[in-house]
């Protein structure tokens, strides 16, 4: 397999004074690893894939797979092989001559061909499939079929531009599963885009959030969850996303708290040296708490940290029941137990465990804590 190494690399559209698709990307993806590149779209995801697939030419800095410069090298001669959303097979040709077709192009030997395509084949389940053309095919046999297509290929580095966005929701999973175990078989170095945080955390060995051409987090998919770097990407890796209502920081007998929707939060994760510039410039900051972090008090549970708000909506879900509250800083989802009730229009508290909170400063950076969130 291989390493791909992408240093200062930036690509702009037009002339002078162009914006940047892709700005200072600097992320090294290890040998045999699962990464996903993940943001919105417009984020330059995409665009950084076809850079490492020779579809698109750099506007500056370098692009390495194995230590080789690939900024001159043409997409055929990189051994890469890319699934596209769209399948992009012939519909002309059977499941077994799709599979074959690029081997057949660069004069692999015909013993060695039905070897790699039956072993794809048993592999992806499309064994009984082969004399099918692609309009007999589910769509999720079809993306088997595109996979089977890299597979056979057996390149260095195998690029994934959001393969599952055209399959209905239980094949998506389905799918997702396939490519995790196939990953793991093959210990291959693969890259992933996707705009579903679902994909990201369950699939990659690592993740990179990006927004507007930047890169904005590298790291473990619980370690970005646990610990965002900023508003971005705290809002953006979750589902429902982290709640964020501002606050005011003061100081008080037991040490500093937030004030925020109503109640007042013990700031235990913090030093008084990392809150300092909040606490003396009395500088408005960003709380950060997920839904499911969030607890329906009753009558008895006063002296807990909580906020208060009134009942927008309730999403009972079955295995779980979704609350959206409004404060007054803004709107709250609450993941709750099944059994959780409140009417609509009723003002409720909900418990908040102070070890499992966020910070964020003015300028939407975390404020880094003494303490990790478990």
């Amino acid at each position: 397999m291989a390493t791909v190494h992408l240093e200062d690399v930036c690509k702009r559209y037009g002339g002078a004074g162009a914006l940047s698709a892709v700005e200072d990307v600097n992320l090294t993806v290890a040998d045999g690893e699962f990464m996903v590149l993940l943001g919105p779209s417009g984020c330059g995801k995409s665009t950084t894939l076809r850079i490492i697939a020779g579809l698109e030419s750099i506007s500056s800095g370098r692009l390495a797979i194995d230590g080789r410069a690939m900024n001159a090298v043409p997409a055929k001669d990189r051994d890469i092989a890319m699934v596209f959303q769209s399948y992009a097979l012939y519909p002309h040709m059977t499941v077994a001559d799709n599979l074959s077709f690029g081997l057949k192009r660069r004069g692999t030997p015909k013993v060695e061909v039905e070897r790699r395509v039956a072993q794809a084949a048993g592999m992806l389940g499309l064994s009984e499939l082969l004399a099918r053309r692609p309009a007999a095919l589910s769509g999720g046999q079809r993306q088997r079929v595109a996979l089977g297509r890299a597979i056979v290929r057996e390149p260095k580095v195998f690029l994934f531009d959001e393969p599952l966005s055209n399959l209905d929701a239980a094949l998506r999973v389905a799918t997702r599963n396939e490519l995790t175990r196939l990953h793991r078989r093959l210990g291959a170095t693969m890259i992933y885009v996707t705009h579903d945080q679902v994909e990201a955390m369950t699939m990659g060995s690592r993740i990179c959030v990006m927004n507007r051409g930047r890169i904005v987090q590298v790291g473990a998919p619980l370690d970005v969850y646990r610990d965002p770097a900023d508003t971005f990407v705290a809002r953006f890796l979750g589902s429902p996303p982290m709640n964020l209502l501002p606050a005011r920081l003061r100081r008080s007998a037991g040490g500093a708290v937030a004030m925020v929707a109503g109640g007042e939060i013990p700031l235990v994760r913090w030093s008084d040296a990392a809150l300092a510039p909040l606490l003396s410039g009395g500088a408005e900051a960003s709380f950060g708490i997920r839904p499911e972090d969030l607890s329906l008090l009753g009558a008895g549970d006063d002296g807990q940290p909580s906020i208060a708000g009134r009942v927008a909506g309730v999403e009972p879900l079955g295995a779980e029941t979704l609350m959206q509250v409004e404060t007054d800083g803004g709107e709250v989802t609450a993941r709750l137990h099944r059994d959780a009730r409140a009417e609509p229009g009723a003002v409720q508290r909900f418990g908040v465990a102070p070890s499992v909170c966020y910070l964020f400063g003015p300028d939407g950076r975390a404020v880094a804590a003494d303490c990790a969130v478990h």
